[in-house]
């Protein structure tokens, strides 16, 4: 089963609402996929019918398992809200900024939707699980407070550890790594963790307290780690800076669109390349923001 995120915007870029599985297709390698289930923001999924029309996901009874007319569902997206990990960067790049960087991530925490989790993770040369994913946002919040700085930053390890950990839980999730920028301990590639994040569908943001142009190596990094995985990335050395690119992304949560599907016969093992089309003339100079594809059965 694929799960993909996306979102539409407009030549403004406002983001586009209320579309259907009627208002566009997925193709996987130039094949069309029939999609299993249809989610908008932080609403629950709901089951997609072969015309395109949708209901809620229904239990068999006696069973388990969530049915639909033609798949199974998976259960593992059946829930509503999104898993937020919070990846905070707690290295000495980030003592000067250290207070500002976690009022501006409690700010973010406080604001999420009722239905979202989230889990709070920091980093230095190794990562520490401060917060395991939950729905109490005092919980979060405490652990953010707890941390403590420390010194060299292995920031692809500790990505590469947050990744796995996401890909185990159920539904929706997406990665955001708070970063002063540079990596000077890690064992890892960045290319190899962003393909980890693209076969498992988790979409990397990324905000950096360090100017674009000061660091041009990890800027390029981090923005063809979020570009490939369908998030993005932003340059916040203000306090004010970061505060708006959380809220940004929190938009982004609740405008997008998350569809699931199981991938018709196809002889590629190597990445498969996705394509979403939408169905309308008039949408056609929309512009859609997702991974550009994966590798199937990717071990890691």
């Amino acid at each position: 089963m694929v799960v993909l995120g996306f979102t539409v915007t407009d030549q403004k870029g406002h983001y586009v609402n209320g579309l259907k599985p009627t208002d566009f297709h997925v193709f996987e390698d130039d094949i069309q996929e029939k999609l299993a289930t249809f989610a908008e923001g932080s609403r629950p999924p709901m089951e997609v019918l072969a015309n395109g029309e949708m209901r809620p996901i229904r239990k068999a009874e006696g069973s388990d398992q969530e049915e639909t007319s033609a798949n199974t569902v998976d259960l593992r997206v059946s829930s509503t809200g999104t898993n937020v990990f919070v990846l905070f960067d707690t290295s000495n790049y980030m003592y000067r900024g250290f207070v500002y960087a976690s009022d501006a991530i409690a700010d973010f925490i406080r604001g999420l939707d009722r239905s979202d989790a989230v889990a709070v993770y920091t980093y230095s040369r190794n990562l520490n699980r401060a917060v395991p994913l939950n729905r109490d946002r005092m919980i979060a919040i405490q652990g953010l407070r707890h941390a403590v700085a420390g010194d060299d930053s292995a920031l692809y390890n500790s990505l590469l550890l947050t990744l796995r950990d996401a890909a185990k839980v159920p539904g929706r999730k997406v990665v955001i790594v708070f970063s002063n920028g540079p990596d000077n301990a890690s064992m890892v590639a960045p290319d190899d963790v962003r393909a980890v994040a693209e076969d498992e569908g988790i979409p990397i943001y990324v905000i950096s307290t360090s100017e674009v142009t000061r660091d041009p190596i990890s800027s390029n990094i981090f923005k063809r780690n979020s570009t490939n995985t369908g998030g993005k990335s932003y340059f916040a050395k203000t306090w004010q800076k970061q505060v708006e690119a959380f809220e940004s992304i929190r938009e982004d949560l609740g405008n997008s669109y998350t569809v699931t599907y199981y991938p018709r016969p196809n002889a590629n093992e190597g990445f498969r390349t996705i394509r979403i089309e939408l169905t309308s003339e008039a949408m056609k100079k929309y512009k859609i923001r997702a991974r550009p594809g994966y590798r199937p059965q990717r071990s890691f």
